[in-house]
Order: structure tokens, then C-alpha cells, then sequence
């Protein structure tokens, strides 16, 4: 995990440099660039695999081709099988991006696994830029008249660039002489849910069965890391799944210690109550970060710098995540979390089957809700950790999951009396974690750490309507970042 800039065209080297500056937080371990003729590429580095020998920018044969990454490749050992693990002069995870862009030139970012942002640069002077399908890992551009800017965050570009700035959309790749193309999309056009093949409504063993193996792979997927890794514990039905299997794999292979867990909330709130029982059940190095209302309100400012945005949703739940990832980056390097189960297994409260009279309504609205994570959900995950230089991994969002889950029948994903949200889900994990945390209804993140009421409190007062909280929250977003065009970098303006 770290922060990227790269530049193309009538390069300003001392202009890179600044914005790689502002963009240290997200790789404090190491810090390297290279330029070659109008191509300058720039990294910060958080060192997780192959720690002494992951310096970026990773060059290829004899210096003619480089790349930086943002990101994991998860399935880098499988690449270096199939492309010869001679070519490898690396452990690092990211070397695979660039051996299969060395091999099979821009068609290869198919093949990645993985969450990335990434410029490349190859023998023949040819640059690239690439975003991962869901957008798990940001990226930011200008296009200029003259050089096109690339970087990992919005803070990274300078007042004058600011008003240019858009969001790179996932699933795309560009050059200078190719454009903007997409490679992938964040759910295929193949995955369409199957018809239900029961008439009682209910599912049988073998999805059970499906639905859990593919989860625990993609969890135990993400357990990779030479450096300490732990998991982000709110005591909720998906954060305790992934603790769960995380903990099992910790213990089969081996681990020293405990796997380490950590959950945030302010004195005896719902999370921390229940995260608790978790962490009990499953044996873990439990870590509690106690949040106290004063300490919440104090730390808004930081979270709003920290995330890049004003949605009053994100803010509520950025505050207790900021102070988590800060608190957790003295323990580990690397965390997981239950991110975008809710999105793919229906698990918020407006899922309703009255809501939803018809099952493909249901269906069109989670697709459209995983296709624009990338805007809300995953860019606070990203942010709230990297601003301390954590790393964040999110195992729903593996492509095995989406593609599963998105093609299981809506109607097993309704809630209905007898049936809660995610019940799927619920049942296949039955004997993993205690029947209180397998019950545990939906709270959001900000309502089950106390954020929200304590943030809704004094931010207003009057009234707790979202739009007024959000017009609070918009004012310190633009006294951060004043020029940046919301619509181009957020995918919407603020609540009027």
C-alpha cells in the first residue's frame, strides 16, 4: 500500500515532487521517482511484502521499463508460475503487474487480483495508467493542455490544478496515444442471479457450501504480509466473519501470537459490547479505543481532512475509524475489513420485500450500489487508514465474492418476517461465531460506535435532518480543499 504520482508531457520535476510530498503519510517507509524523457514516475512506500526488496519504482530489464503500485496483486505467486519465476529479480507482490504488462502489454491487467493503481512505463517509452475494477485504490488526474498529472489523492494536486481535477473511473486504463479504455467492470456483464430453485423461497446446503469456501479464500487470500496484520472488529454479522476466518487461518499456520483485533466506540456502545463477546469467543489480542464525546467532536476536523469528503454518512463513521487506524498503526501495518458485504448480501435496513415488490428492482439496486463504492464506502476505508500509513484490505470485495454473490436469486437477499438481512450469509457461517453475534441486527458503523448522536448533537442542534449536517461538514471540506469540484472527485455535489 502507498501513494503514487506520476506526470506525462511538458514534465515540472520540482512540481512532482511537491505532490509526492503531500502524499508521504501514505508511505512512510521509503520514498523513490525516475524520470525518462516526458514520463515522470513517483512513489511513497508502505512496506508490507518483500520489505527490503520492494523499492519502487520496480524496474524491469536493464532499466527500460518501470512501474509504480498502489496496491496488493494477491495472486502474484500463481503469475510468477505461469510467467517463470525466472524473470522475477523481486519477492515484492508488485513485480507481477509488471512482468505481465512487460508480457502481455495492456491485455495483462486482466489478469491482476487484486486492489490497484498503478503508471507504467515500458521499453519502448509507451506510459499507462490503471485503476482496479471496483476502484478499491484511488486515483486522481488532471489533463492539462500540456502534461497530464496522476496522483493518489486529491491533497497531492496544487492550487492551481485543483479546479481540473477528476476521479479516474475504475476499470480503466489510459495513454497517451490510446486514451481512456476499459479493461474491466466492476460487476461483469456475465453475472446475472440465478432463477430460485425451490418454490419454498429457501436455499439448500451446496450455496451454503459456496458461499462460505469463497469468502474464506478470499479472507485467507489477504492474510499475505511480512509484517503485522490484524483485523478491524466492530462486533457486526461481517467484520466477526472475517475475524473469524482470519483467526483460524492465524492459528493453522502457525502464527506466534494471537491474531490482534480492534474495535472503537464510546463507553459501552453497541460495537464495543459486542466486539467483545467476539474477541472472546474466538481467542484474539483484543484492542479497544474508547471514544469520549468531547474526543469525537475534536477529531471531525481530522477525519473530514482525512477521507476527502463531506457525505454526512462517511463523516459519522470516519471519525471513530480515524481514531481506530491511528491507534492500530502502533500495532500492525496491515488490517482487514467487513467492507461491502452489506452492499452484495442486501444487509441494510431499506431492503425490505415491500420496498422491493419486484426482485430484480432489489438486484439493480445493489449493482448500482457496488459500482459506485468506489465514491463512498471504499474511499473512507482507504483514506481513515492510510492517513497512518495501514493498510486496509477488504475481502468482500474480492472478485469470486461480488461474482457469487451478485448471482445469487434477490429473493433469498429480501428481509421478511422470519428472515433478516443477510440471512444467507448468517447461516453460512452458523458454528463460527456465538449465536448473539450471528443474530445481531444492522447498525452502521456511526450508529453502533455512538458517533452519530454524539456528531449530530453538536453539529446540529435544531435539527438532525442529514442535509444540515452536511452543510457542516461541507464547509470544513471546502475550507481543506478549496477549488476541488465535488461533482468531478466525489460523484455528486453536497445535500442542499
Amino acid at each position: 500500500m502507498c501513494g503514487i504520482v506520476a506526470a506525462v508531457g511538458n514534465v515540472d520535476t520540482r512540481l512532482c515532487r511537491a505532490m509526492l510530498d503531500r502524499l508521504a503519510h501514505r508511505g512512510p517507509d521509503d520514498s523513490g521517482e525516475v524520470r525518462r524523457g516526458d514520463v515522470w514516475l513517483g512513489h511513497q512506500r508502505l512496506s508490507v511484502v518483500d520489505v527490503p526488496g520492494g523499492h519502487q519504482p520496480l524496474a524491469g530489464p536493464g532499466g527500460a521499463s518501470y512501474v509504480v503500485v498502489n496496491g496488493e496483486i494477491y495472486n502474484h505467486l500463481r503469475l510468477r508460475e505461469e510467467l517463470g519465476v525466472e524473470r522475477f529479480s523481486t519477492g515484492s507482490d508488485s513485480e507481477a503487474a509488471l512482468q505481465v504488462l512487460l508480457v502481455d502489454g495492456p491485455v495483462g491487467l486482466t489478469r491482476l487480483r487484486g486492489m490497484f493503481a498503478l503508471a507504467y512505463l515500458d521499453e519502448e517509452g509507451a506510459f499507462l495508467v490503471a485503476r482496479d475494477a471496483l476502484g478499491v485504490k484511488p486515483l486522481y488526474w488532471v489533463r492539462r493542455d500540456d502534461c497530464v498529472l496522476f496522483a493518489s489523492e486529491l491533497r497531492a494536486f496544487d492550487e492551481v490544478d485543483r479546479p481540473l481535477v477528476e476521479s479516474f473511473p475504475p476499470g480503466c486504463c489510459w495513454s497517451p496515444r490510446g486514451g481512456l479504455v476499459r479493461f474491466a467492470d466492476a460487476v461483469p456483464a456475465r453475472v446475472r442471479p440465478a432463477k430460485r430453485p425451490s418454490a419454498d423461497g429457501r436455499w439448500d446446503e451446496s450455496l451454503l457450501k459456496a458461499v462460505r469456501e469463497t469468502v474464506v479464500t478470499a479472507v485467507e487470500d489477504r492474510m499475505m504480509s511480512d509484517v503485522g496484520i490484524g483485523v478491524f472488529l466492530s462486533g457486526g454479522l461481517d467484520s466477526s466473519i472475517v475475524t473469524a476466518v482470519a483467526a483460524e487461518y492465524a492459528r493453522r499456520h502457525g502464527h506466534r501470537r494471537p491474531l490482534p483485533t480492534f474495535a472503537v466506540g464510546t463507553p459501552d456502545s453497541p460495537d464495543l459490547l459486542a466486539a467483545r463477546v467476539v474477541a472472546d469467543h474466538l481467542g484474539t489480542d483484543h484492542h479497544e479505543v474508547v471514544m469520549s464525546p468531547q474526543e469525537a467532536v475534536d477529531t471531525l476536523p481530522r477525519a473530514i481532512r482525512a477521507i476527502e469528503h463531506f457525505d454526512v454518512h462517511l463523516v459519522r463513521s470516519a471519525v471513530p475509524n480515524v481514531l481506530l487506524a491511528e491507534y492500530a498503526s502502533r500495532h500492525v501495518r496491515v488490517v482487514l475489513t467487513g467492507e461491502g458485504a452489506d452492499e452484495l448480501f442486501a444487509g441494510y435496513p431499506d431492503c425490505h420485500q415491500e420496498r422491493y415488490s419486484a426482485a430484480e428492482a432489489l438486484q439493480g439496486r445493489l449493482v448500482e450500489t457496488v459500482e459506485g463504492l468506489h465514491w463512498e464506502n471504499l474511499q473512507r476505508c482507504d483514506r481513515t487508514t492510510m492517513a497512518f500509513g495501514l493498510e486496509a484490505r477488504v475481502p468482500f470485495m474480492d472478485r469470486d465474492v461480488i461474482n457469487l454473490a451478485l448471482s445469487v436469486p434477490p429473493e433469498y437477499k429480501m428481509i421478511h418476517p422470519g428472515v433478516k438481512e443477510k440471512q444467507l450469509l448468517r447461516e453460512a457461517f452458523a458454528g463460527w461465531l456465538p449465536t448473539q453475534i450471528l443474530e445481531r441486527g444492522k447498525l452502521q458503523f456511526g450508529h453502533g460506535t455512538g458517533a452519530k448522536d454524539v456528531l449530530t448533537a453538536v453539529q446540529a442542534p435544531a435539527s438532525s435532518r442529514d442535509a444540515e449536517e452536511e452543510a457542516a461538514f461541507y464547509r470544513l471540506w471546502r475550507a481543506e480543499f478549496p477549488g476541488i469540484d465535488p461533482l468531478r472527485t466525489l460523484g455528486r455535489p453536497p445535500l442542499r
